[in-house]
Order: C-alpha cells, then sequence, then structure tokens
C-alpha cells in the first residue's frame, strides 16, 4: 500500500529494483492465502474450544459456520471457499459483467464490483477468515474480467478514503500503554526485524544479479514489515496460536 506508492511517486516502479520489488509484494500478498488457511492447524487442543466459548460470550462476536469442525476440517472448508471463490469468479463474474456493461452505465459496474466484495468478504467471514482475504480474493475475480481497466478507474476514488480508514482501524487497536511500558524492546525488536529481513533481501538481490542502486532500492524497500501482517497477527491472535501479549507487542513492531 505504501511501497508502490512511494515508487510510483518518484517514478521507479520500471527500475530493476522496482519491478523485483512489485513481485515479491505481489508474491506475498497471494501467500496469504494457504497462510491463513493452514494457520488453524497450529491452534494448540482445546485453544479453539476456550476462543470459542468466549465468542459465545461477547455479543460482537459472530458466530460462524465451522465452529463444531475439527482443525482439519476447518482447513478443508477453507481451501473449499477459496477455491469456489475463484471458480465462481472466472465461470460467472466474466459473462455477468459482459450482461452488465451492454447497459452503458457506469454506476452498475461500480456497484457490481461492491456486491461482489461484500459478497466474498462475507463468505470467507462465514468460514473463519479474515474479511481483508476475501476483498484481496475479490480483487483477483475482479481481475480477470475484460473490463478490469474501466473498473479501475471507476473505484479509484474510493482507493485513498478506504486505504486509509483500514490503517486508522489498525491504529485504534494499537495497546499505547504497553508501547509505554517497553518502548526500547519495542523499538530494538523493529530495528532488529528490518536489519534481519534487509539482510536477506540483500543476499537474494545479489542471487538475482541486482546490483549497486537496484540493489540497494530492492532491500530497503521492503525492509519494514507489510500491512498484512496485521491480518495474519490478528487472525493468529483470535485462533489462539498468539498469546494476547505476543500479538500486541508484534502489531506495534
Amino acid at each position: 500500500a505504501i511501497v508502490l506508492q512511494t515508487l510510483s511517486e518518484k517514478r521507479l516502479m520500471q527500475t530493476a529494483g522496482g519491478r523485483n520489488i512489485f513481485s515479491v509484494l505481489l508474491m506475498q500478498d497471494i501467500a496469504v492465502i494457504p497462510i491463513l488457511a493452514f494457520l488453524p492447524l497450529l491452534a494448540l487442543p482445546g485453544a479453539r474450544a476456550l476462543a470459542e466459548a468466549e465468542a459465545k460470550g461477547d455479543a460482537h462476536i459472530a458466530m460462524t459456520i465451522i465452529e463444531s469442525l475439527p482443525r482439519w476440517g476447518v482447513t478443508l472448508v477453507t481451501l473449499g471457499a477459496v477455491v469456489a471463490t475463484v471458480l465462481a469468479g472466472h465461470y460467472l463474474v466474466r459473462p455477468l459483467y459482459a450482461y452488465v456493461h451492454r447497459a452503458r452505465l457506469r454506476e452498475i459496474n461500480t456497484a457490481l464490483a461492491l456486491m461482489i466484495v461484500v459478497s466474498i468478504a462475507s463468505l470467507m467471514l462465514m468460514v473463519g477468515l479474515s474479511p481483508a482475504l476475501g476483498t484481496f480474493l475479490a480483487g483477483v475475480v475482479l481481475a480477470n474480467s475484460e473490463f478490469r481497466h474501466e473498473l479501475e478507474s471507476d473505484i479509484a476514488p474510493f482507493k485513498g478514503l478506504l486505504l486509509g480508514l483500514f490503517f486508522i482501524t489498525v491504529g485504534a487497536g494499537i495497546d499505547l500503554d504497553l508501547l509505554f511500558s517497553r518502548p526500547f524492546a519495542i523499538l530494538g525488536l523493529t530495528i532488529a526485524l528490518m536489519v534481519a529481513k534487509g539482510g536477506v533481501l540483500y543476499l537474494l538481490g545479489w542471487a538475482f544479479k541486482l546490483r549497486g542502486r537496484d540493489q540497494w532500492l530492492f532491500t530497503l524497500g521492503l525492509a519494514q514489515a507489510g500491512e498484512f501482517g496485521f491480518v495474519l497477527t490478528s487472525f493468529a491472535a483470535s485462533q489462539r496460536i498468539l498469546p494476547g501479549t505476543v500479538a500486541q507487542s508484534l502489531l506495534l513492531v
């Protein structure tokens, strides 16, 4: 969300470093799908049942259709929902958009896109996944349409607003008391993460024949954590894979 915007503003997207940064960021987004699908398998025995018991006592947490399934069942249902979404996008969305396009009304195209996004996000929520994953899958589905360029121009005005809303939501969930009680530990972990990730990226850039300015652009452009880390950390905490204090510390980092 931020790296690509910065590269575009500085006209670095078409450099060798910029193209490799885009490739890595795209692969990270795709990797979120299997990560979210297999994360429930890492939960300790009984942890999921405890999380569900707490959820039933919280009026703000909706019941899902897979609460009674074992962990391997959760994974199968999750993968099935993702595959069904991709297949439906290929065989249903494209003909539907072709039919709607005949009306020549941009408002209908935008409304249909929003309906698809909300529907897929709701499906992901029903199977216990993050709505953010659903919106990403919806983007993949819509990108396969031959009308994607027209759709992109229609929804461009919403991009900055919704992106800002996402980061506002993340910021509102940050535990500032934890930050003020452990400022040096949080800062040290943040620097350690960037140094370690930067070292890996530098070696990868060298292995794939990036040199000089492009290698440093690739290394420094991706050294920070990605925004999908917020989604993965929150999901891991909800599945009792990470303790609450560890999850809050990771969100701060």
